[in-house]
């Protein structure tokens, strides 16, 4: 304690030193990570509490904060924090994922020192580690506009955290387990909101004529959420640091790990209206229900179903069409956001990825391109800077899939068998690549890429083709983190690989991404410069065949 006190102090003297300098500033979290007693379903469980709270503690900040998060880990097992949609500019070092990060040892700590470098969004962080997430650890993370950037709407009377997800009654080693027999998960038991419930209580209060600012994120482990407000439309204005085409819906499909902002003006009856939270595109429907209540009013909700299809796939594709980017909005900087004109660059790769599921010695295996990633004890990113050989391999994953064969609408891919390797995409620096992910399956898949925001450009059912690109919106496609493939169906994305560094690009889906849907994408360049990349962090934790690398050399500096 007296060490990360002392560490505290003298960040903190760094802070002030630096913010004469025009640095911008700086924000100090030290938190405890443990196992505590929560019942979010009525039935005592085994959950991850950050000092002590379930869901974690909130990160509220302004673009380019430096953010400091002291993270001690009271846990008996390795523990890591991730920051979904936080791009680590030049600094994959602090991106929290097993290919990045030695895990924060029992008993042990690991500063954090990232910086919410040109962004503006919501967004969530949660542990990446073994099954945590089905435990809790997660919590909300807010960056807001600096004052004198204008956001394009009013500034809403309140802002309210949304975090949306599903939830089993069963503790996350059990589930760990059960996929470690290569048993699939079973269905959910409920839906929590904001770690409540299906009728927990959740509550969010508004004053009749007022407009507030819901800024919703599903946490969950592999379901579609819907979001809706009895009575109520919401308006559309941020996906992942997007301001958007301001539409208004009656409902919203939420994909698992997507982050999105709406405003929602009380408008109605002064009284209290259910937000309903429903899966989608399951065999069986789970709801749970928060409420929105009018100051003042005795008037309870009463229950309306969700209206609605949970199996209308038509209906979520026209919606995920109509969010577009707000192209007279400023961003992060004092200038619309439509002024990168991404339509207008050459492509200079193209990378298929189609998903499938399979079998690897006779157990349920996940896969991209044939091949299932498995984790090495080496973070590939200390592997790489030490030059340490047989960690993972380069070209592991190819570009394309090996066929483009497709199981019927009735029939399982799960007979596929699949190779277990710790691959990696290689890429290099500043290209402009062109990713279509390929669903063969008969589920919605959502995919997360770290370090960036990517253009979505198209997606349609039915299988890609070359002549699939004259869809494609190139004028003002969502730049976002985390896209959806629905089922027999793609999504093309575009990407501009600026961001040096070791990045995951995985299944959200947390069923599929324990057992190997993702690998890890590359961006090389080979000037070695500390304007592309930052260097590794003096406190960074060695493990594995990183343990003892005093004077090996490095491979990229």
């Amino acid at each position: 304690m007296a060490a990360a006190a002392a560490l505290v102090t003298l960040a903190c003297v760094c802070s002030l030193v630096l913010s004469v300098h025009g640095e911008a500033p700086y924000k100090f979290f030290d938190w405890n990570v443990s196992y505590g007693d929560i019942n979010p379903l009525g039935v005592p469980q085994q959950g991850i509490l950050i000092n002590g709270q379930f869901p974690g503690p909130e990160i509220d900040c302004e673009t380019n904060t430096n953010l400091i998060v002291n993270v001690h880990n009271s846990l008996p097992e390795p523990f890591l924090l991730s920051w979904n949609g936080i791009q680590q500019r030049k600094n994959s070092w602090q991106d929290g994922v097993s290919g990045t990060n030695c895990p924060i040892p029992p008993g042990q700590n690991y500063t954090y020192r990232m910086q919410a470098k040109d962004q503006i969004g919501s967004f969530f962080y949660y542990p990446s580690l073994a099954f945590h997430k089905a435990a809790g650890g997660f919590g909300a993370i807010r960056i807001n506009s600096r004052p004198r950037v204008p956001v394009p709407f009013p500034p809403p009377a309140d802002e309210y955290t949304v975090l949306i997800g599903d939830w089993y009654n069963a503790t996350h080693k059990v589930l760990q387990a059960t996929m470690d027999n290569g048993t699939q998960l079973p269905f959910p038991d409920a839906i929590l909101v904001n770690g409540k419930g299906p009728h927990g209580g959740a509550n969010f209060t508004v004053q009749q004529g007022n407009t507030y600012r819901l800024r919703i994120s599903n946490v969950g482990l592999q379901n579609t959420l819907n979001f809706m407000i009895q009575d109520h439309n919401v308006t559309l204005v941020e996906v992942e640091g997007t301001h958007t085409v301001q539409n208004t819906y009656t409902s919203l499909d939420v994909h698992v790990g997507q982050s999105l902002s709406v405003l929602v003006t009380a408008d109605r009856l002064p009284r209290d209206y259910h937000i309903v939270v429903s899966t989608r595109f399951t065999n069986q429907t789970l709801n749970s229900t928060a409420v929105l209540h009018y100051a003042g009013s005795s008037f309870p909700a009463w229950w309306r179903p969700p209206v609605v299809n949970t199996s209308d796939v038509d209906f979520s594709l026209e919606q995920a069409r109509s969010i577009r980017t707000n192209l007279t909005a400023s961003g992060p900087r004092p200038n619309p956001q439509g002024s990168y004109h991404y339509g207008s660059i050459n492509v200079t790769r193209t990378i298929r990825l189609a998903n499938s599921a399979g079998q690897v010695d006779g157990k349920l295996r996940y896969g991209v391109n044939g091949v299932s990633y498995v984790d090495s004890d080496t973070p590939l990113k200390l592997a790489d800077y030490y030059n340490l050989t047989g960690v993972f391999k380069m070209g592991g994953i190819a570009d394309a899939p090996a066929t483009t064969n497709r199981t019927g609408p009735n029939e399982s891919n799960t007979g596929t068998e699949l190779q277990n390797v710790t691959a990696v995409m290689d890429s290099d620096h500043r290209s402009f690549v062109e990713v279509v992910f390929e669903n063969n399956e008969d589920t919605v898949q959502s995919w997360h890429l770290d370090g960036y925001s990517v253009f979505v450009v198209g997606m349609d059912k039915g299988v890609w083709r070359e002549q699939s690109r004259t869809t494609y919106n190139l004028v003002d496609a969502v730049a976002r983190c985390t896209v959806q493939v629905y089922p027999r169906a793609w999504t093309a994305i575009f990407i501009a690989l600026d961001n040096v560094g070791m990045w995951n690009l995985r299944s959200e889906d947390w069923t599929r991404r324990y057992l190997g849907q993702q690998f890890y994408l590359r961006v090389y360049t080979p000037t070695h410069s500390f304007r592309d990349e930052l260097p590794i962090p003096d406190n960074a934790l060695l493990c594995g065949q990183a343990t003892n690398t005093s004077g090996l050399p490095f491979s990229l500096y």
